[in-house]
């Protein structure tokens, strides 16, 4: 199948590395360093299981999606609405969106823009890039996918590349899931520029890390979301397995570039604040990460 994968970071740069690994024409959507790197020597892959050079096509135009079967959105969620406008003209008709990217509403937004179903994601994965054309695979790397017409297919698709991909009818809570351990880690690891492991042994940490999540499992309770009973369990699960990982946010603040913030623990002020719930300590974490972008640029 010929793939577009919109907005390729780390995310993105890993998923298409994936597909064009088990041999599918991939053509990444990215910066001009990326397109550069890639088109001269392909995108260097690092994971536990496999280090080389993957060759696929690389493109700094959104146009570059006409043609694709399957079209990955992975732009950051400040960036959802001009990417889908920037594409909206160019794919095809019968392609399948899937929005890879973190946050709650995403795939509702690049639906509106594009006038059409785009398929949510739950993304579970801990990548980086060093530098343009390297993308460093950390651990996990599974998909949870919303049902459509065409789900069942594309994640057998998904599965033959090696991306564990299940369909779920209950994917808006798991991206609620996914929401609430980001806003646990993203924040606390961004401000201290310390990965998961070392986060958790800080001193009051972890008292801090219970009151972001209690302020979040009570919003996401009066906006009807149905989250599992153990989910504290996978929080702490995360500085296990993912020790090593910085969050995304870290490695925003760390380049000079905008983060998601507003829509990690900015979700959970927004609508704690819609709910009549207060948010004070997710709202501390959503105003020193704005303060840092600030100071980083």
């Amino acid at each position: 199948m010929k793939i577009a994968v919109m907005g390729a970071g780390a995310v993105g740069s890993y998923y298409g590395a994936m597909l064009a690994r088990a041999g599918h024409a991939v053509t990444l959507i990215g910066r001009p360093a990326l397109v550069q790197a890639v088109r001269a020597d392909g995108l260097l892959l690092e994971s536990a299981h496999f280090t080389g050079r993957v060759m696929l096509e690389a493109d700094s135009r959104p146009e570059a999606v006409a043609g694709a079967g399957l079209v990955l959105v992975c732009v950051k969620s400040g960036d959802t609405a001009t990417a889908a406008a920037q594409i909206a003209a160019h794919v095809d008709p019968a392609a399948v969106v899937l929005s890879l990217q973190n946050g709650v509403d995403n795939a509702d937004t690049l639906g509106q823009v594009l006038g059409r179903p785009v398929v949510p994601a739950v993304v579970y994965v801990a990548t980086d890039v060093p530098t343009p054309g390297h993308v460093r695979h950390h651990g996990r790397g599974e998909l949870v996918i919303g049902p459509s017409e065409s789900s069942e297919r594309i994640a057998a698709l998904l599965r033959e590349a090696a991306i564990p991909t299940t369909v779920s009818a209950q994917v808006r809570d798991a991206l609620w899931a996914k929401l609430v351990i980001n806003c646990v880690y993203n924040a606390l690891s961004a401000i201290s520029q310390l990965p998961y492991g070392e986060l958790v042994r800080g001193q009051g940490v972890l008292a801090v890390m219970r009151d972001v999540y209690g302020e979040c499992i009570a919003v996401a309770r009066a906006d009807g979301v149905q989250l599992p009973g153990d989910l504290w369990s996978e929080v702490m699960a995360i500085a296990e397995h993912m020790a090593g990982q910085r969050s995304s946010t870290a490695q925003d603040l760390r380049r000079g570039k905008p983060s998601e913030i507003d829509y990690l623990n900015g979700t959970i002020v927004r609508l704690g604040r819609q709910a009549g719930i207060a948010t004070p300590v997710n709202h501390t974490l959503l105003t020193l990460v704005r303060l840092l972008e600030t100071s980083a640029r």
